[in-house]
């Protein structure tokens, strides 16, 4: 089999719902995304979305020059000789943004599955057919309304909750104490202030969160400060969750596991390469006896492929995505089925869930 043509849709959400209040840095982001049509020599396609960061414009053009360059005339099912050519031909040379590789080695496993008339989640090996789901919040204006959410979340079924609050101490510690008060003590949830403080915050943060019982404290530092981190999780109970953003996916990540500088890794399909390595996180992981949560990639196609993943892998516990739900669940020709706070993994080859051509067509603004 033999990758034949590449098409590469430059989209943008044509009524994107998100306030720009609801970012921290208040600039909405326009929801600009990538489609990626991958087709063979045997007649097998494979479409997958992928992330553009705040411009298609930018995330497209490297796609088209560099990564459709390279996967022109392979064979998709060569998934682990791509990773690595192309890791080194990115060293010398290229020095793309994270989101860049993902959606086409996702391309690469789609025609694969496809070609082996299996699910995705199969074809990788499956360990079950539904997976737990928790809704993240966005950056709300009062402490009241993380409360109302993670009420509402509880109330929806799903299994849990986190915040992402705006990063000012005392307003968040109010804010997990209100979602604590609101929920009960037997719901599940977790605070991901994303990198906002400083290290006498962060302990202060998590001995708050401790004596509210919550799940996990997600990036209280920066990614890259294994210091700061290693210190957080040696003096503090609640699991220390990051390594989201890291450069580098599982070769960083390694260092992150086998010194614990967190105790709970993150890896996405978006932000880390693809499912390749996702996969190697994971089992990397499983070897230390740790968690790795799958974090959201946004993007309800992707949030698919993400789901397929979790539910190949025993070490994660969770399927994450944003909430509303209703501002970023586009793309997908029928909705990802969610029943008892379970998300359910669709049966057809591949994805098995087509994506919406009637939304993509209208969100497209070029072609490459």
């Amino acid at each position: 089999m033999k990758i034949t043509d590449i098409e590469i849709r430059l989209c943008k959400h044509s009524t994107p719902a998100m306030k720009d209040s609801e970012m921290r840095d208040g600039v909405r982001s326009d929801l600009e995304f990538l489609v990626i049509s991958m087709k063979t020599d045997e007649g097998i396609q494979a479409d997958t979305f992928g992330f553009a960061g705040r411009g298609a414009k930018i995330a497209g053009q490297i796609a088209a020059d560099v990564l459709k360059l390279f996967f022109m005339g392979k064979d998709p099912c060569y998934r682990e000789k791509h990773w690595h050519d192309y890791r080194m031909a990115d060293r010398w040379w290229h020095h793309i943004p994270i989101y860049s590789y993902g959606p086409f080695d996702i391309a690469c496993w789609i025609l694969s599955a496809k070609a082996a008339g299996l699910p995705l989640y199969k074809y990788l090996g499956a360990y079950r057919d539904k997976v737990p789901i928790y809704a993240s919040s966005l950056v709300n204006k009062t402490p009241e309304d993380y409360a109302k959410q993670a009420l509402k979340i509880k109330n929806r079924g799903w299994a849990a909750f986190k915040l992402h609050p705006p990063g000012d101490v005392e307003f968040d510690i109010k804010a997990y104490e209100m979602c604590r008060e609101a929920v009960g003590k037997d719901f599940k949830l977790m605070a991901d202030p994303v990198a906002c403080y400083n290290h006498q915050e962060a302990l202060r943060v998590g001995r708050a969160l401790e004596k509210l019982d919550y799940y996990w404290l997600e990036e209280p530092l920066y990614d890259v400060d294994y210091h700061g981190l290693r210190m957080l999780t040696d003096k503090l109970d609640i699991p220390i969750c990051g390594t989201e953003v890291l450069v580098g996916s599982h070769y960083s990540t390694a260092e992150c596991i086998s010194s614990r500088v967190v105790d709970i890794i993150r890896t996405d399909v978006s932000w880390k390469g693809g499912i390749t390595p996702v996969m190697k996180t994971a089992h990397l992981a499983e070897s230390f006896g740790m968690q790795c949560e799958i974090h959201t990639a946004i993007y309800m196609p992707l949030e698919l492929v993400n789901l397929h993943c979790a539910a190949a892998i025993k070490n994660c516990e969770f399927f994450e995505v944003l909430d509303p739900i209703e501002y970023f669940d586009f793309g997908l020709a029928e909705p990802i089925r969610v029943e008892n706070g379970q998300a359910h993994l669709p049966e057809k080859p591949g994805l098995g869930i087509e994506l919406d051509w009637n939304l993509i067509d209208n969100s497209t603004f070029k072609i490459l």
